[in-house]
């Protein structure tokens, strides 16, 4: 067979008008091809859902283009186009259906169960044959799945080899050749089939012989197959054309047998005399070859049994006559259409319905419960799962157990600290969000942004807190809490559902100068602060500006100040705003670094420190206040600066200022030192000339410092100058520069660029090193 025959027939363009009124038209047969092609091993219901589902789906999208150029026509192009499509569909989704689901490989949609059509609670299959049925459906279910399409489309079609080695090509199959063989195999092995080669009359498909042939020896029309698919009845043509005088071939089928020959006039017209029309039975052809389906082929016996009566081919003797398995794959036992329907397995039907209900409350419970504490604003908003049990925990977290403190009590009270703080705010009385914010305190989850100053616990509360103020700010609504050791801010937005945020500072042993104030709301570079209840007025100071006179700074009934700019973050230094707060004693400058609670800001002598107010102190923290930007974020709980040493400068250019900045934190430990030098001019900043941490220098415990640095002379020259507070009599510089100087100044020439080393000697004698 050349190559030629292989490709498909050029059925012209399909529309999907076409195709669907191809489908509608002869769906009981598209149906039936697909449940023989489906392999037996699905089981009979899955196999009718499945064959109805390939048919169904089998319409096109859109139109379907036929060739460019159109090829030579065949005798079988007349098939419908429209059927020609849908059938070769069929079979392609069949033969998918039927391929065995690998583990690497990506599943096809036609070898999953089909969704629709879908039967709940019952079984379909089609009506049972009789033994006949059974065995061709067992031969069946030993053919791949190409054989079992090349045998039906022989059989049932009506197509010859060509034209069936044609479809199986477009419908995917590697190998045609192999499964036509496999349909030969099958007729051979048939019950009743003669021993050696398979005659025509015993294949799938057999036609009457070519026109005007003969019968060999004289016994009657030998039934041959023509090797013309022209020869061939289709759907929608007549029942074949007959050899032996061109007359046509009428076919007799009855339950009892099915006989014709040569004699038998047109399909319309009576059975000749002498054919067999027993209980059942009838002598005309079968219609159903005019509604979509081809008659049975002539010369094929179609009674299970032997027919009475000689054969009207001529005398010839009796012979077995069985079903072909053309006239088989008509039958009942193979109609997905013509269905009977019993139940499923009853007992196992109510098990499974038991255990879907259970698993179905099941899931449905635990999705409450995972749901109640999720990130919306339920019971315990944004806070994660409880994870414990625990009754002191529990009572923590009550909101009715907060803590609040009368506005009566702190005039009268021994102490002036966060413990005599009045619970203040228009959402004091809101249990719900006290309930959230107590429940993210002890659980933030994990979309609450949470930040804690160093050193400070970020736990769940020893006990019921105390409620420090409970209100909205800007577009947030704010609580602060105070535990006796912490200082906790917990904001939610208004609307939404997202951004909630857990602050945490340390505030353990506050005085009244550092509960003066609570960082409560800080948005677009802005702060507000809420001041304690003894602080009589605010204002605010910009350190940078020390001549200029401090801005009033209103505050609402519940001590929440206006928005005031923060400190400059980054970039140039040109404003550092503070918070000048005033009590019975005096005022005080606070400022924001970042943290929940301010720090505040001195001025003096370690041992006697003073509030930075004064003008001497407000002209040094002009010039050192953006050296504050080295402390942010550090736990600070307040910055004291003093000037350690004066120091004449070389070639009468002034006197330079030597400052110490020690920043002391909340936890004790972790303090900064930062020793600067300021130039005479007052517009200079001052320069960073040494900083350490963990030091005790420049502090209460250890007052001393020593630091140098390498300055240029208005004249060119290069110094390295050094200073140490008054304890240090002489001072030596080693190294790059070498130098001595009695008492605690010195300044040496130098190069630009030169490293030295610089050491001090105390009055007892022990030597100290400079400040790193």
């Amino acid at each position: 067979m050349s190559t030629q025959d292989l490709v498909p027939s050029p059925v012209g363009p399909v529309d999907v008008e076409q195709a669907e009124a191809a489908l509608v038209e002869r769906y009981p047969r598209l149906v039936r091809i697909a449940y023989l092609v489906l392999p037996p091993a699905l089981g009979r219901n899955r196999r009718v859902l499945t064959a109805h589902a390939l048919v169904q789906r089998s319409l096109p999208r859109r139109r379907v283009p036929g060739p460019a150029v159109p090829g030579p026509r065949r005798d079988e192009d007349a098939v419908d186009p429209g059927y020609a499509y849908v059938r070769g569909e069929v079979l392609r989704q069949a033969l998918i259906a039927g391929l065995p689901l690998r583990r690497l490989a990506l599943p096809r949609r036609a070898q999953f169960p089909p969704l629709l059509p879908h039967v709940w609670g019952l079984r379909l299959f089609p009506r049972v044959g009789g033994a006949d049925e059974l065995a061709l459906d067992q031969r069946l279910s030993r053919l791949s799945g190409p054989g079992r399409a090349a045998y039906v489309l022989r059989g049932l079609e009506r197509q010859g080899d060509p034209e069936v080695l044609r479809v199986l090509a477009a419908a995917g199959v590697e190998d045609p050749a192999a499964a036509l063989a496999e349909a030969d195999a099958l007729d051979a092995d048939a019950p009743g089939a003669p021993e050696g080669p398979v005659p025509d009359a015993f294949r799938v498909g057999g036609q009457g012989a070519p026109r005007g042939s003969g019968t060999p020896d004289g016994a009657g029309p030998q039934v041959g197959r023509s090797d013309r698919v022209g020869e061939q009845a289709g759907p929608g043509r007549d029942g074949g054309r007959s050899g032996g005088g061109g007359a046509g071939r009428a076919e007799a089928m009855g339950r009892g047998g099915l006989v014709d020959g040569p004699g038998a006039g047109k399909a319309d017209e009576p059975a000749a005399p002498g054919g067999t029309d027993g209980a059942g039975g009838y002598g005309r052809g079968d219609e159903r070859a005019g509604a979509g389906g081809p008659s049975v082929p002539s010369g094929v016996g179609a009674a299970s049994g032997r027919a009475s009566g000689p054969s009207r081919t001529g005398g010839a003797p009796d012979l077995p006559r069985r079903l072909s398995g053309a006239a088989l794959l008509e039958s009942d036992e193979f109609d997905p259409c013509a269905l009977q329907a019993r139940p499923t397995d009853l007992m196992r039907r109510r098990q499974h319905a038991r255990a879907a209900f259970v698993a179905l409350v099941a899931l449905v419970v635990c999705g409450t419960l995972l749901g109640l504490p999720g990130d919306g604003w339920g019971r315990n908003g944004a806070a994660a799962p409880s994870y414990a049990r625990n009754p002191a925990a529990e009572a923590a977290l009550d909101p009715g157990a907060v803590k609040r403190v009368d506005p009566a009590v702190w005039p009268g009270s021994t102490r002036q600290d966060f413990s005599v703080w009045p619970a203040r705010g228009g959402l004091t009385a809101d249990s719900t969000l006290l309930r959230r914010a107590l429940a993210v305190w002890a659980r933030p989850g994990g979309s609450v942004r949470s930040s804690a100053t160093p050193g400070t616990p970020v736990g769940p509360p020893m006990g019921p807190p105390q409620l420090l103020f409970a209100g909205r700010v800007d577009a947030m609504r704010v609580v602060l809490f105070h535990d006796g050791l912490r200082a906790v801010r917990y904001a939610e937005p208004v609307e939404g559902t997202a951004g909630a945020a857990l602050d945490f500072a340390r505030t353990d042993a506050a005085d009244p100068v550092g509960s003066a104030a609570l960082v409560v709301s800080r948005a677009a570079g802005n702060v507000r602060y809420l001041t304690a209840p003894w602080v009589r007025d605010t204002a605010v100071r910009d350190l940078l500006a020390p001549a200029k006179a401090p801005r009033p700074l209103a505050r609402d009934a519940d001590g929440v100040t206006d928005p005031v700019p923060g400190p400059a973050r980054a970039g140039a230094c040109s404003r550092w705003n503070t918070l000048q707060v005033r009590d019975g004693s005096g005022a005080r400058l606070l400022t924001d670094l970042g943290e929940l609670a301010p720090a505040r800001l001195l001025w003096g002598p370690p041992a006697a420190p003073v509030d930075a107010t004064g003008t001497e102190a407000r002209q040094a923290w002009a010039r050192t206040a953006c050296q504050l930007a080295e402390v942010r974020a550090h736990g600070v709980r307040s910055v004291n600066a003093w000037r350690f040493a004066r120091q004449p400068l070389p070639g009468g250019a002034g006197h330079g200022t030597w400052v110490c900045t020690r920043a002391e934190t909340w936890r004790g430990t972790g303090s900064r030192v930062l020793a600067q030098f300021l130039v005479p001019s007052p517009g200079v900043p001052a320069a960073l000339a040494a900083r350490a941490e963990g030091s005790p220098a420049c502090g209460v415990r250890d007052p001393r410092v020593l630091a140098g640095v390498l300055w240029q002379a208005p004249g060119g020259g290069w110094f390295v100058l050094a200073a140490g507070s008054p304890d240090f009599t002489s001072l030596e510089v080693s190294g790059g520069v070498k130098g001595r100087s009695a008492g605690p100044l010195l300044a040496v020439r130098a190069t630009a660029g030169a490293r030295a080393d610089l050491n001090g000697t105390l009055g007892d004698g022990t030597r100290r090193t400079a400040l790193r």
